[in-house]
């Protein structure tokens, strides 16, 4: 069995609205200098199989069509 860490993120230059609403939160919270708050997703995958290129080939694909949007998202991939 094959753990996996996908992280996906916004890429530079996008807006992201949720991050800003964070951001707010924190110092109004009395979090002082806090910038710059950006927000993704984090999904934690379990493949039944030993090969490890194959499981970074699948991985990639669930990535490119389901998990990030990547006219807007980087994501990143981890095996652990």
């Amino acid at each position: 069995m094959i753990k996996a860490r996908v992280t996906v993120t916004l890429k530079n230059g996008v807006l992201d609205p949720q991050g800003k609403a964070i951001e707010g939160a924190l110092s109004a919270l009395g979090f002082d200098g806090v910038g710059h708050v950006r927000q993704g997703k984090v999904f934690d995958i379990e493949l039944e199989s030993a090969d490890k290129t194959k499981a970074e080939a699948d991985l990639k694909a669930m990535c490119e069509k389901l998990l990030a949007n990547t006219v807007i998202e980087n994501y990143t991939i981890s095996l652990g």
